[in-house]
């Protein structure tokens, strides 16, 4: 009897063994398509780095295209692009190259005989203290400063003329032209000669709203007599404390191709004006543009 059970239990232990074996058979067959899609996805993960490395590339190479791209636009700009044979007084020798307007130095922009401002250029302005006349908004500060410094030295500066549009420059210099032709003087010569006193249109600080004609008590005529004033002598001593130059000199008629202007001051910024009045410069020889 006990033999019997001592076979029974033998074979119930084999039969256990084998059912456990089967199943861990079983188990490791389910677990391999795990496996088998880990393996799949590593090529998906590596596909997914190169796709990530590729874009990253992409972009690095995109990125240098569009600098290439802005710098070559920036040399394009710099460079003197003339007004061509087509410019309206052409027929008088003008042919000025379009001024590069730089955001970050724009109280420094040139405009001159040889340098005219941009098609479409604009300016924001502002009033000036005390007058309707205005000028580049950024400049109104300083100017509204410098004009109660010399208010409180008792020096009365008047405004005359401060930002002019292109359109009011353009009729302004024909009449000019118009009167010099009435002298006898060729449609050519009479330009010529217009250009001295009015700049052309667009090529005037008036037009940018850097630049104000001053008056002073007793003396609002734009003259020359203008220099024998008090509130001359001051602003001699003083604008540039304020970023103000005497922009058109009797010495330097040469260069700046402007007749002596003792009224008309241009704002260039404090430390550009401090530089230019020390080293006794124009705004073409201070910019290296004489």
């Amino acid at each position: 009897m006990n033999k019997i059970r001592l076979i029974l239990l033998l074979g119930l232990c084999i039969f256990i063994a084998i059912l456990s074996i089967g199943y861990v058979t079983v188990g490791m067959d389910e677990k391999q398509p795990e496996e088998t899609e880990t393996t799949t996805q590593q090529p998906e993960t590596s596909t997914a780095a190169e796709n990530s490395t590729a874009e990253s590339s992409t972009a690095e190479e995109t990125t240098a295209e569009n600098t290439t791209a802005q710098t070559t636009v920036a040399q394009t700009t710099a460079q003197p692009v003339t007004m061509g044979n087509n410019y309206e007084y052409a027929y008088a020798g003008f042919n000025p190259s379009v001024a590069v307007v730089d955001s970050e130095k724009w109280n420094l922009l040139l405009v001159n005989q040889a340098y005219i401002l941009p098609d479409g250029f604009t300016v924001k302005t502002a009033e000036v203290s005390g007058s309707s006349q205005t000028m580049d908004y950024r400049v109104v500060p300083h100017y509204n400063d410098m004009v109660a410094a010399a208010k409180a030295d008792g020096i009365s500066l008047i405004p005359i003329s401060g930002y002019r549009t292109v359109e009011r420059q353009k009729g302004n210099f024909e009449r000019k032209i118009d009167y010099y032709e009435t002298l006898g003087y060729s449609k050519a010569q009479a330009t010529q000669l217009a250009s001295k006193i009015i700049l052309m249109p667009g090529t005037s600080e008036h037009n940018a709203g850097l630049a104000m004609d001053f008056g002073t008590d007793g003396n609002t005529s734009l003259t020359e007599t203008f220099a024998n004033t008090d509130a001359f002598k001051w602003l001699s001593e003083n604008a540039a404390d304020y970023g103000f130059i005497l922009r058109y000199e009797k010495e330097t008629q040469d260069i700046t191709k402007v007749t002596y202007e003792p009224w008309h001051w241009r704002y260039v910024g404090v430390d550009a004006a401090k530089e230019i009045v020390a080293q006794g410069v124009t705004l073409e020889e201070y910019l290296g543009m004489a």
